[in-house]
């Protein structure tokens, strides 16, 4: 799907729950692409470089980002293919940071950066910002404290995300939306485990604060039997719910987790217990992969969270534009999530195949 969308476009409302919102949605980004095609005049898009380094290529989520981005920036908007060098950071800064570096010695126009950890963000603002480099952040947000610096200063710096609290409200909001509201067993609590991303990561945090949230804020009496990290991997996830089943048994009854590479390792585990997604467990994670949405579909997963890659891949593309241009742009722009369920899983499904 080719979509051609400013980030002013791309929002959706905060609060959408329904397969009429999300139809709605699409249909206005649809709208959006016909009237609103990226102004590219004064870029030189045969010449110009582009440094990407993807903090690691083997995370689901983000090969579909980098797939995405990458089409994007050479179909629609006509970049070079031969000026466009993605890198896979490995999971080691140290090794992101040589190829930033190496990045600044080819004098690339501009980076695209998905950091491994996202507490380094000072450091590669400064080293980019001295090299003249301006650089777009993506899908791991650097702190308030330090997007803040980028405007005071006039760092050309950006982040481009969405953010984590809605996914974790929205997973919270899928359990609260089930025929028992989570408490399968009638005991007037909602017992359930945890499998968080990396700890570092504000991702992780958010979603598992505020999946949790959604619960407490809608008076429901909660019990965490186990949170552990997983590090977004389905193996990890698999063994973890594995190891928790076995330990708590019945009593476990929502399985919370990070992503849905971890999900779909948690399915694993859950199916070979011999337990029974939306009878005697639920399964909720974030970022709509194609493997959970079919899943939803199947009735083997209770929900995900679409984490738009699509919409966050051509922002951070627009952003990179607007700097190429000399133009301003905000430290911060976010993307919305898209809840689903059930009621809409199958148009979701469609919209990523």
């Amino acid at each position: 799907m080719k979509k051609k969308v400013v980030a002013s476009l791309l929002c959706v409302a905060m609060g959408m729950t329904t397969i009429i919102g999300s139809t709605a949605v699409f249909a206005e980004e649809a709208e959006a692409t016909e009237e609103a095609a990226v102004d590219l005049e004064g870029v030189d898009l045969e010449n110009t470089k582009i440094g990407i380094s993807i903090y690691q290529f083997a995370d689901n989520f983000m090969t579909l980002y980098r797939t995405e981005l990458v089409r994007y920036l050479t179909e629609d908007l006509g970049f070079n293919a031969d000026n466009i060098v993605v890198q896979d950071g490995k999971n080691d800064q140290a090794e992101q940071t040589n190829q930033i570096n190496n990045f600044i010695t080819d004098q690339v126009d501009v980076m695209i950066l998905n950091l491994v950890q996202s507490s380094s963000a000072p450091q590669v603002t400064d080293m980019c910002n001295e090299a003249g480099i301006p650089v777009v952040y993506i899908n791991r947000q650097p702190d308030e404290t330090e997007s803040d610096r980028w405007a005071a200063d006039g760092i050309k710096a950006t982040y481009v995300g969405a953010d984590a609290r809605q996914s974790g409200t929205f997973q919270g909001e899928e359990i609260l939306e089930t025929a028992n509201g989570g408490d399968i067993n009638g005991d007037g609590k909602v017992s359930y485990i945890m499998v968080q991303g990396d700890p570092e990561n504000i991702d992780a945090q958010y979603r598992t604060e505020y999946s949790v949230k959604a619960l407490t804020d809608a008076g429901v009496e909660v019990e965490e039997l186990l949170l552990q990290r997983g590090d977004w991997d389905q193996a990890k996830g698999q063994q973890i719910v594995q190891d928790a089943l076995t330990q708590y048994g019945e009593q476990v009854e929502v399985v919370f987790c990070n992503n849905d590479a971890m999900a779909l390792g948690a399915l694993q585990a859950i199916q070979a217990a011999g337990r029974v997604i939306n009878e005697d467990i639920y399964l909720v994670g974030v970022d709509a992969l194609t493997d959970a949405v079919q899943n939803i579909v199947d009735g083997n997963f209770t929900g995900t969270v679409f984490n738009d890659h699509f919409s966050q891949a051509q922002t951070a593309a627009n952003m990179a534009v607007k700097y190429l241009k000399g133009e301003d742009v905000d430290p911060v722009n976010m993307v919305d999530y898209v809840k689903v369920t059930a009621d809409n899983a199958a148009e979701i499904l469609e919209k990523i195949k």
